[in-house]
């Protein structure tokens, strides 16, 4: 992991990680229809490059999701701006995320909500993720690897929980730890296994579901990996 000393040179990046293409992917994605300028402003700013390993660091500002090891990906940018873009609609304080992978959606949203805490069940990712968002001072967002199934109860309730796995079903627990009022958004299977991006509203000790659009995700899994 690189050094404080090193991180201003290496936030700006040079080539295929420099401000001019990161300025690039940002067009795009207003072209594909991200509006919120929060979104866009803080996604030209923030260094996607460093949440891969160097050999894949110059596709970092591609549309396109890129594996980080573990049978995991990091999303591609869009799918990162339109699941911001559902958060901050809720206007929440308080945000849980279940799957913090490569760090990089987390320092997104901790850059943009008061309050986020983000759970990872596979320890490496956990680490390295940790280590990311210390040197980039992302201090809104608190890290806890754990089963992101059970949700973060003690931190609990929260505005919007956002799952960056594909649920077969709702997890009741995390459920029962949305406030009321409260969104949660998942990618969620249906019976044929198709995936939809999915927004879930508590009224009270009712979940209404909204279906958003077609997505592929990796699985929601139960369990620890130290």
């Amino acid at each position: 992991m690189h050094s404080p000393e090193q991180l201003p040179e290496l936030v700006r990046g040079v080539g295929m990680t420099s401000q001019r293409t990161r300025d690039r992917m940002v067009a795009r994605l207003a072209e594909k229809g991200i509006r919120d300028p929060r979104v866009l402003t803080t996604m030209a700013a923030e260094p996607r490059h460093l949440f891969l390993d160097e050999a894949l660091s110059h596709r970092a500002y591609e549309d396109t999701s890129l594996p980080i090891g573990h049978g995991q990906t990091l999303s591609q940018p869009w799918m990162v701006a339109r699941m911001t873009e559902l958060v901050l609609e809720a206007a929440p304080n308080r945000v849980l995320e279940i799957g913090t992978g490569s760090g990089y959606q987390t320092l997104i949203l901790a850059r943009l909500v008061p309050e986020l805490w983000s759970i990872e069940r596979i320890n490496a990712l956990h680490r390295r993720a940790t280590e990311r968002l210390r040197l980039l001072e992302a201090r809104a967002a608190s890290l806890r690897l754990a089963d992101g199934g059970h949700g973060w109860p003690e931190a609990a309730p929260f505005d919007v929980i956002l799952l960056t796995a594909c649920a077969g079903e709702l997890p009741a627990p995390l459920l029962a730890q949305l406030a009321d009022g409260g969104v949660l958004i998942t990618p969620l299977a249906d019976a044929r296994g198709e995936q939809w991006l999915t927004r879930v509203r508590r009224q009270g000790d009712t979940f209404e579901q909204q279906r958003l659009e077609s997505v592929r995700f990796v699985p929601l899994l139960e369990g620890v990996i130290r």
